[in-house]
C-alpha cells in the first residue's frame, strides 16, 4: 500500500506539472484518466494531514473534449480576473480532478494589518471587484485559503490564517456572493510557503481559487458551456 501511494503521488506531481499552462492556452490533461487520477491523488493527500487540494473528486469521468472546453473557459476567467484585480496575482493551476482552475492571490499587506484579520478600505475595494467576478462566473466553485509566515507557532498562525480566510469569505458573502458558491474556507498557517524565510510578506497571504463546479462539468459535457 505504501508503494502504491508513493507511485500515485509521483503521478500526481507529473500530472500537475504537465497540466499547468500559461494563461491563454486553454490546454490540460483532460480525459477520464486525468479526472480519475486527480480524485485518487486528492484522497491520498487528504489522508496524511490537512489537504490543500482544490475541489472534491467529480463523480463521473470528464471527457477530453469537455476538459478542453473547461480549460478555455478558465482562460477567460483568468483574463477577467487579471483585468479586474490589478492588486492581485492571477495564475492558472490544476484542481483535484486534473482540471484547470484560476488562483487569485492577495498579499496580507493589501488585505490585512500585520498579525491582524481586519479588512482595510483598499482591501474591501479589491474584494468588491472579486465578488463581481465571482457572481459573473457563478458556475465556478470557490475555495479560500489563508496563510501566515513562519514567525509564530501553529497555535498562533493557524487561527490567524483561518480568521483571515473567514474575513474574506464574510465580506464576499456580504457583497452578494452565494454561500453555496464558496465551498471551503480554511487556514493553513505557515504551510506551503512561497519564500523560504521566517518573516515573509509574500507568505502572509490569502489565496482564492475558482474551479469547475459539478454544473460547469455538466455544461462542458453537454456542450452548453
Amino acid at each position: 500500500m505504501k508503494n502504491m501511494k508513493m507511485m500515485a503521488a509521483g503521478l500526481c506531481v507529473l500530472s500537475i506539472v504537465s497540466c499547468q499552462t500559461k494563461q491563454g492556452t486553454g490546454t490540460l490533461i483532460g480525459g477520464g484518466a486525468g479526472a480519475v487520477l486527480g480524485g485518487i491523488v486528492g484522497q491520498i493527500i487528504g489522508k496524511n494531514g490537512k489537504s490543500t487540494a482544490i475541489g472534491a473528486a467529480i463523480g463521473g469521468a470528464v471527457g477530453a473534449g469537455a476538459g478542453a472546453i473547461i480549460g478555455r473557459h478558465m482562460d477567460k476567467v483568468a483574463r477577467e480576473a487579471a483585468q479586474q484585480l490589478p492588486n492581485a496575482s492571477v495564475d492558472k493551476v490544476t484542481d483535484a480532478n486534473g482540471l484547470e482552475c484560476v488562483k487569485v492571490t492577495f498579499d496580507s499587506g493589501i488585505l490585512f494589518p500585520l498579525n491582524g484579520s481586519n479588512l482595510n478600505a483598499a482591501a474591501k475595494n479589491d474584494l468588491t471587484k472579486l465578488a463581481g467576478l465571482m457572481k459573473t462566473n457563478s458556475n465556478c466553485d470557490v475555495a479560500i485559503q489563508g496563510y501566515t509566515d513562519a514567525s509564530g507557532n501553529d497555535n498562533i498562525n493557524i487561527p490567524l490564517s483561518q480568521r483571515r480566510a473567514s474575513a474574506v469569505s464574510s465580506y464576499l458573502r456580504g457583497q452578494g456572493v452565494s454561500s453555496r458558491q464558496i465551498r471551503s474556507v480554511e487556514g493553513f498557517g505557515s504551510q506551503n510557503p512561497i519564500e523560504n524565510k521566517t518573516v515573509s510578506q509574500k507568505n502572509r497571504r490569502v489565496e482564492v481559487y475558482l474551479y469547475a463546479s459539478q454544473e460547469m462539468v455538466r455544461q462542458a459535457n453537454n456542450g452548453s458551456l
